[in-house]
C-alpha cells in the first residue's frame, strides 16, 4: 500500500488482532468487483502477493532508524505469511512505544528480537 486513501480505508475496517505494541487492521477486498483503491493487477507476475501496509508513527518511535527497522520486520514477517493476507488489505500499526530504558539503542538486536516476537504473536492471533 502506498496511497493515503488506502491506509485510511484499511484503518476504517475491522481490527483483527492486538498485542501490547501493535494492532492489525483488515479490509476485505471485493472478490469480483474492481476496487478503485485496490485495483487488480493486469500482469500476474507484477501483482502484489498481498496488500499489506505498515504504520509506524513518530509519536511512538522517534528515531528514523527504529521506524525503519520495525517496518522491515513487518514486511518480512507478512511476506512469509502471504497466504494469510491474500483475500484482504491489512495494516499493521504501532500503537505504543518500546521503553527506552529497556531498549536504549535504536536498532539493537534485543529490540529487533522483541519486535519480531510480538509481530509473530500478532499474526498468530489474526489466523482464523
Amino acid at each position: 500500500m502506498t496511497q493515503r486513501a488506502q491506509f485510511q480505508a484499511v484503518l476504517a475496517g475491522q481490527t483483527v488482532a492486538r498485542t501490547a505494541h501493535f494492532v492489525l487492521h483488515r479490509k476485505p477486498l471485493p472478490p469480483d468487483a474492481a476496487d478503485a483503491l485496490f485495483p487488480p493487477c493486469q500482469d500476474p507476475a507484477a501483482a502484489p502477493a498481498a496488500w499489506v501496509g505498515a504504520m509506524v508513527p513518530k509519536r511512538w518511535a522517534r528515531r528514523a532508524v527504529t521506524r525503519n527497522a520495525i517496518r522491515r520486520q513487518i514486511y518480512t514477517l507478512t511476506a512469509s505469511a502471504a497466504d494469510q493476507f491474500a483475500d484482504a488489505a491489512h495494516l499493521v500499526r504501532l500503537r505504543a512505544g518500546f521503553a527506552k530504558t529497556e531498549f536504549p539503542s535504536a536498532s539493537s538486536p534485543a529490540l529487533k528480537n522483541a519486535v519480531r516476537a510480538e509481530l509473530q504473536q500478532l499474526l498468530a492471533r489474526a489466523r482464523p
